[in-house]
């Protein structure tokens, strides 16, 4: 993390984007006072696939036939 100044910001403005993947946070203050934080963007998630997500749940016992069954004659 670095702390810059208003005016060291806009001197170094230029270096900006290598400066923000040197130290991975930025803190841009006025008067000694922090003003703004700046953080580099994370690349979106990739979107899991029916067969992972299938996976990921947890086994039932039970067939759904039957649970279906058993809640509509409970009705």
């Amino acid at each position: 993390m670095q702390t810059l100044s208003v005016r060291e910001m806009r001197n170094q403005l230029g270096k900006l984007d290598k400066l923000l993947a040197r130290e991975q946070e930025i803190i841009i203050t006025r008067h000694n006072t922090p003003l703004a934080r700046i953080l580099p963007i994370k690349g979106k998630k990739r979107r899991p696939d029916h067969k992972s997500l299938r996976d990921s749940l947890p086994y039932q016992d039970i067939a759904s036939e039957i649970l279906q069954r058993m809640d509509r004659e409970e009705r």
